[in-house]
């Protein structure tokens, strides 16, 4: 049955390969952009079948085209969506898949999709409201739902333990014997490990804070 498409990804020739799969395969991709306000544009308008996007695209070329997903199937529940992605992001990843409880979703890794028929597969299977993740996605997110520590160092385990007691990072330098700015940049590092993106609605170190405290 020919599905209609609405495809978001920033690389030109990777954008123009995948409308040509799916066109060949006799569906209909009825906007095909480069950036995630596009492709939130191009969603409200088209009304698609299913949506497949990249994760990293502009405007600030991290992963606007996951979060935009996330938002998308949040304000059009049952919208299917099929990411195709080089990177797995943990944090965005676990909560589109948390949403695809009732409706197709699926996360997949380009570089691991050995046919072009097993793209198109998934494409179907979400659409149809199956979930298809790459078995690497699925790996790192048990894994991180273990133990959402485990990738911090153990000095990095050590800021974040005095993170914990309500230290500030000039305190935090003060007993570790450490420059602020080696402070700042461990704390740095243990948002990113974290996946505790910015939002603008919560405070990550907060975040980081309640994370080592259910560890």
């Amino acid at each position: 049955m020919p599905l209609t498409v609405v495809l978001a990804e920033d690389s030109p020739l990777m954008r123009d390969g995948l409308v040509g799969v799916l066109t060949r395969f006799g569906h209909e991709v009825v906007a095909a952009v480069g950036d995630a306000d596009a492709l939130t544009t191009a969603v409200r308008r088209h009304r698609p079948d299913i949506v497949v996007t990249d994760v990293r695209m502009p405007p600030d070329n991290t992963d606007d085209g996951l979060r935009a997903a996330v938002a998308l199937r949040r304000d059009h529940p049952g919208l299917p969506v099929l990411v195709l992605s080089q990177y797995i992001e943990q944090s965005y990843a676990a909560h589109l898949l948390d949403l695809g409880s009732d409706s197709g979703v699926g996360y997949l890794l380009k570089d691991r999709v050995s046919a072009v028929s097993d793209f198109v597969d998934a494409v179907t299977q979400v659409a149809a409201g199956a979930t298809v993740v790459d078995p690497e996605v699925v790996r790192q997110l048990l894994n991180r739902r273990r133990d959402p520590l485990r990738r911090l160092t153990p000095r990095e385990r050590e800021v974040l333990a005095l993170m914990a007691e309500g230290r500030t990072n000039t305190a935090i330098a003060r007993e570790l014997y450490v420059t602020e700015a080696a402070v700042n940049k461990h704390v740095s590092n243990i948002l990113q490990k974290l996946d505790l993106h910015l939002d603008g609605q919560t405070h990550r170190r907060v975040l980081a804070v309640l994370t080592y405290l259910r560890a």
